[in-house]
């Protein structure tokens, strides 16, 4: 296996090299180059297997390709997969958005799951705190993403049940589910949508953030 990676990596390099005489090899040929390497240098183990890093879908694809030009998708691109991604949500079979937030304490507190030591029926963490600050008691947190802190009081939300509040009960579901229905190159992860927390998990990240009695609204 060490041997094909480097025949490969030499493939790459000479690709490279000639780049410097010519026009160069095209983004489609690096991006094969590319595949090629992965392969050879990664095998699956346990859960953990290499079509995750090679299943690429259109979103990050093209949000991929955006980041490495160094500007962002135009409008028209990023309208479109915003769409597709938005009806790709899976909305609560049940109807229920809520469920319980000690639950979804737990959830956002836990980064485990989905390595190759995983049981694949095992539930995984969310991983929130590494990228939000969610309550004022954690004193380590991420900054990728927006402080959460306050979210549902924030909004104004004070029975996360009434028809006055289901717009913002939907979009956090939404953007739980699929964060790139609202944004097509959001760094957050798709947790719904790439199956790494399940309906169940969802529902009681929504209550952590909109229940008048999480530490996220004290």
């Amino acid at each position: 296996m060490k041997k094909k990676t480097q025949l490969i990596f030499a493939g790459l390099v000479s690709a490279l090299v000639v780049a410097g005489c010519a026009s160069g090899p095209s983004v489609a040929e690096l991006n094969t180059l590319t595949d090629q390497i992965v392969k050879a240098s990664f095998r699956d183990e346990g859960i953990a297997k290499v079509d995750r890093v090679l299943a690429v879908d259109e979103t990050n694809r093209l949000c991929s390709e955006a980041d490495v030009a160094g500007k962002p998708l135009d409008e028209k691109t990023a309208k479109r997969i915003e769409e597709a991604n938005l009806k790709a949500v899976k909305w609560p079979a049940d109807g229920k958005f809520l469920g319980d937030w000690k639950q979804g304490e737990s959830i956002a507190q836990s980064g485990r799951g989905l390595t190759w030591t995983d049981s694949a029926t095992s539930a995984n963490g969310g991983n929130c705190y590494n990228c939000h600050q969610i309550s004022k008691e954690e004193i380590s947190f991420g900054t990728l993403g927006p402080r959460l802190y306050n979210y549902g009081k924030i909004r104004g939300v004070t029975d996360p049940n009434s028809a006055a509040s289901r717009p913002i009960v939907e979009y956090t579901w939404g953007k739980i589910w699929n964060s790139k229905a609202y944004n097509a190159c959001s760094n957050m992860p798709r947790a719904g949508h790439m199956g790494i927390l399940n309906e169940s998990q969802v529902r009681h990240l929504v209550a952590l953030l909109l229940d008048p009695h999480s530490p996220v609204n004290k």
